[in-house]
């Protein structure tokens, strides 16, 4: 499932995937796999991308 929350959260921040992969220590394809919905992070990653978008795990990652 894609990830479009994570994508618009990192838009409005006005970061690209590789500031953001940056930022919390991986390549910018692991940023652009999580947000296609080719890639299930740890939850360490999830919770450094969090940190980083200022976002909660629900708001990200949760599925509906």
């Amino acid at each position: 499932m894609k990830n479009l929350r994570m994508k618009a959260a990192r838009a409005a921040l006005d970061l690209s995937q590789q500031q953001l992969a940056d930022a919390v220590g991986v390549s910018r394809q692991t940023i652009n796999a999580i947000e296609k919905g080719d890639y299930n992070p740890t939850i360490k990653l999830c919770a450094a991308i969090c940190r980083r978008l200022g976002k909660t795990l629900d708001e990200l990652f949760w599925e509906e």
